[in-house]
């Protein structure tokens, strides 16, 4: 499955595809994605962060289904069926850690980087450690309104197991594992990353969106960085959680956006099972609200 050094783990190319492709005006398009200076349709971060899995696998075990969790900032994208590989340091010791991670394209290009963990290491993940209010807010147009605080209101969400059936069944994930379609060592089939994030995420952006973006004209949106913590996981398929969250922070770049929000699924015993961590971009120049 991968190839060693001393002190990396590296796993094998894989080929994640651009799924989203036929979806008119979103970043993945092409001609929305040439359009705004990128090469072509985008694949979605949380695609990518399949290839992760295997690694967290092999240096934490199936533990990390339990308590584990992947911390990565998007820093270049990629366009349908680039190479990528996941690469992540060993464990230096302690039950415990994050380790540093990344996944770059095939000729070297770094496509992602953060942290895997597994535990409550003393050290906070890639995403956590960082102040998501460190840059002042400015003049927003798109999320104006939007605050720090702000409540995303909880909903009852069941993991789509028919979803990520097709996606097995067409390659939409790149590292399928067995665990993900029948039987795992917690009983049935749990959620992929790119089952996680597509329900972790969802609720949460539609509220935000409702909220600002599609009222006034929005922009197009994307993935700026993702977590996954699995707290008293797995997350399993086609089961009911309450799923609430929180706006972290909100804040813009020269060329987007964008707000950084929590989300948490529960379980019906009041048992927080895994949570997500994401910042959410909106291009300016996508948007009406910047027509010059």
């Amino acid at each position: 499955m991968t190839d060693t050094t001393t002190t990396e783990l590296r796993g094998d190319l894989r080929t994640p595809r651009n799924g989203a492709q036929g979806i008119k005006g979103s970043i993945h398009d092409d001609a929305t994605a040439q359009k705004l200076g990128l090469r072509g349709g985008t694949v979605a971060g949380s695609v990518h962060l399949d290839v992760l899995v295997p690694l967290a696998l092999e240096l934490f075990g199936p533990r990390w289904f339990e308590t584990g969790s992947v911390s990565m900032a998007f820093k270049n994208a990629t366009v349908d069926a680039e190479p990528v590989r996941g690469i992540a340091a060993r464990p230096t010791g302690g039950s415990d850690q994050h380790v540093a991670a990344r996944i770059e394209r095939e000729d070297g290009l770094l496509v992602a980087e953060g942290t895997l963990g597994i535990g409550s290491p003393a050290q906070p993940s890639a995403l956590r450690a960082l102040d998501h209010n460190r840059f002042a807010n400015g003049e927003l147009r798109i999320l104006d309104g939007v605050r720090a605080g702000d409540a995303i209101p909880p909903k009852e969400i069941t993991i789509d197991g028919e979803r990520q059936e097709r996606l097995v069944a067409t390659d939409g994930i790149v590292d399928p594992l067995d665990w993900y379609a029948g039987e795992s060592p917690w009983g049935g089939p749990v959620a992929s990353m790119q089952t996680a994030v597509h329900h972790l995420y969802t609720f949460a952006a539609n509220h935000i969106g409702s909220q600002t973006v599609s009222t006034r004209g929005g922009g197009v949106g994307l993935f700026g960085c993702i977590e996954v913590a699995h707290l008293a996981g797995p997350l399993f398929l086609d089961r009911t959680y309450s799923m609430a969250g929180v706006v972290l922070g909100v804040g813009q770049s020269p060329k987007t956006e964008y707000v950084w929000f929590e989300t948490t699924a529960t379980d019906d015993t009041g048992a927080a099972v895994a949570s997500m961590v994401m910042q959410l971009r909106w291009m300016k120049a996508s948007s009406p609200l910047y027509a010059s």
